[in-house]
């Protein structure tokens, strides 16, 4: 049974930084791809970065671009999302994904954590 765990979330003012963390368990498959998304109240789920199995590739929204950077230690079974010049735009719950195809479709993710709130206030 596969387990992501989230954490690092909390409150920010803009401008500031966050590093969110995401472990999992020794049952998630080191070859997947990992993501983060993200969902703000009212809105749908969006995708933010992901990372590939060995982590040589990185992907993000254009919205993230040059701002986060996701990274993976597979030895610790985690992977991290390092969040810089946040705005209050970023505000919403941070979730952990992983899939065995595609990491930036929601319809395509195996596996989701239970989400880390991020709080941006101006």
């Amino acid at each position: 049974q596969v387990e992501l765990v989230e954490s690092g979330g909390g409150s920010v003012q803009a401008g500031g930084s966050l590093r969110l963390s995401c472990a999992s368990n020794a049952a998630t498959p080191k070859t997947n791809c990992m993501a983060w998304f993200r969902q703000a109240p009212g809105k749908e789920r969006e995708w933010v970065a992901d990372i590939s199995g060995g982590g040589r590739r990185q992907y993000y929204a254009d919205s993230v671009k040059g701002r986060f950077t996701i990274s993976r230690n597979n030895a610790l079974n985690t992977v991290y999302l390092q969040m810089n010049a946040l705005s209050p735009e970023d505000t919403g719950m941070y979730y952990c994904a992983s899939s065995a195809s595609k990491c930036n479709v929601t319809e395509r993710v195996s596996y989701w954590g239970r989400g880390t709130q991020v709080t941006v206030s101006s």
